[in-house]
């Protein structure tokens, strides 16, 4: 049997840039061609900072399409139960390793204790609360003996020929599966709408706290590459145009 020695467990997310194409005066030459035609090209390589404006006037009013003309890719290792949500955001392209042409390797999600366990209230009007010492101790110790329990399940029937799209079955949704997900402003505005709480959102959101963990690392990313379109994001109520 694989031993919990022999696993990685983790608490948090991988989320890297691996290739950016986008820029505010994206936003700027996409939105003037509308009324400029073929001298918009000259907003190609323009400043942005003179058109702070109007990438706050495209926001406030949502026009959205003038933000589609850029892209990000990211790497992300993340749960599989955390991908299950992702993947409902059709707005995003996505490749993601296959168990059934690797061996899937053995690291699995645990909670740490700065993750709140305890749902209080009804559906659609609850809030999660920290546990006490006692029940984050079951968390942790029944979460990483099924998942040893489960990797050596799956190790077994590997060894004895069985193929890799049959064994895979037998593992949980905790474990890490990876891919590369490519998206744009508007897609990404989208997701963080959905997938962020915060205070100053119009329309406040209550994401899992897991794959919020992903969002706030796209979050910082795209804020780096187009600090302007994202403070008009922010200033606009994280409404996505």
């Amino acid at each position: 049997m694989t031993s919990q020695d022999q696993i990685t467990f983790r608490s948090d997310v991988t989320v890297e840039l691996v290739r950016g194409s986008a820029t505010d005066a994206d936003v700027i030459f996409a939105a003037r061609v509308s009324t400029a035609g073929e001298q918009s090209l000259e907003d190609v390589d323009g400043d942005a900072e003179r058109s702070r404006g109007l990438i706050n006037y495209l926001m406030r009013e949502r026009h959205g399409s003038p933000f589609e003309h850029n892209s990000m890719t990211f790497f992300v290792q993340a749960p599989i139960f955390v991908w299950r949500e992702h993947m409902r955001h059709r707005i995003a392209s996505y490749n993601e390793e296959s168990g059934r042409y690797r061996e899937l390797q053995p690291v699995f999600y645990v909670p740490n204790r700065e993750r709140a366990v305890v749902q209080v209230g009804k559906t659609g009007a609850y809030e999660f609360l920290p546990g006490d010492d006692a029940q984050y101790a079951l968390i942790d110790s029944a979460m990483r003996a099924s998942c040893a329990t489960s990797y050596a399940a799956y190790q077994e029937m590997l060894e004895a020929g069985i193929a890799r799209e049959v064994a895979r079955m037998v593992l949980p949704v905790s474990i890490y599966s990876s891919a590369y997900v490519t998206l744009n402003a508007r897609s990404l505005m989208n997701f963080l709408s959905l997938r962020r709480k915060a205070d100053d959102s119009h329309f406040p959101s209550y994401p899992q706290r897991e794959i919020e963990m992903v969002a706030e690392r796209y979050e910082e990313e795209w804020a780096r590459l187009m600090p302007l379109t994202h403070a008009a994001f922010v200033a606009n109520g994280r409404v996505a145009p």
